[in-house]
This record gives C-alpha cells, sequence and structure tokens, in this order.
C-alpha cells in the first residue's frame, strides 16, 4: 500500500474533520485480489482471497490499532465477493464489525457473507446496474435470520 493512504491523505484530512465537528471513524480496510481499480487506485498489495488465516491477522492488527471497523473489499466490479471461509476466519479473530463488499451481485452472495459473519454488505456496482436487483439484496437481507 502506498504510504499517502496510510497516513498522506489522513493528515491532510484530519483537519478538516476537526473543523466541520465530523465523527472519525477508524476502520481497517483490506484488499483482496490485484484485478480491481481499487487496488490499482490505491497502489495496495491486495490480500489473497482464500486465505483467510493471512486476512484474520491482518483484521486483528488493525483491531489492535484501535480500528473500530475492518472492510473486507473486493473491489468494485470484482468478478466474485469475498469467500464464505475468509470472512469466517476474521470473524473469529476480531470482535469489531466487519463490512464486507465487492462482487456481490446476488441475493445469496449477501446471505452467505452475513451466515459467515459481516454485519454490513456494502453493494456498488449492481446497485447502480439494476433497480430490481438492489431491491432483491435489501430483502435477502432485511429476511437474513442468524
Amino acid at each position: 500500500m502506498d504510504h499517502y493512504f496510510i497516513i498522506g491523505a489522513q493528515s491532510q484530512g484530519a483537519i478538516l474533520v476537526s473543523q466541520y465537528g465530523l465523527e472519525a471513524i477508524p476502520m481497517g480496510y483490506l484488499v483482496f485480489g490485484g484485478d480491481t481499480a481499487v487496488a490499482a487506485m490505491g497502489r495496495a498489495l491486495p490480500l489473497p482471497p482464500s486465505r483467510g488465516e493471512v486476512a484474520a491477522c491482518y483484521a486483528l492488527a488493525a483491531q489492535y490499532l484501535g480500528m473500530r471497523f475492518v472492510y473486507l473489499e473486493a473491489g468494485s466490479g470484482a468478478e466474485r465477493p469475498i469467500p464464505p471461509q475468509t470472512i469466517r476466519a476474521v470473524r473469529r479473530a476480531v470482535s469489531v464489525p466487519i463490512i464486507v463488499g465487492g462482487g456481490i451481485r446476488r441475493p445469496e452472495d449477501a446471505v452467505e457473507s452475513l451466515k459467515a459473519g459481516a454485519d454490513i454488505i456494502v453493494t456498488g456496482t449492481i446497485a447502480e446496474e439494476s433497480f430490481e436487483r438492489r431491491r432483491e439484496i435489501i430483502r435477502a437481507i432485511k429476511s437474513f435470520k442468524p
């Protein structure tokens, strides 16, 4: 990851957060897979999606550094969502809320992420492409019973 995105951007924005009285919400942001815009734009060293134990180490480190959320990001337009076994590994390691995004195109994808331990689901591309598919995903999430 480019150091600019670790501290440079935060130091530039911190004064505005303070001036506007915004709540700062520290969040660990783990990028998976290398063929997405987020990996390229952030100049990230993406984690392998199927290596849950590696993701769990990074997520736990984020929690120990005071992050209040951990975001598992497959990337905008990702072909597949984060695998459930990776989400489960992170869920076992951390006590903070887990956000999962990228590659979630079907209601089943969202429900599988929730079953695996996600607390929040983020959809981007599908929300832009299909209003009806977005509604289907929302219905599936609302009807999910842990």
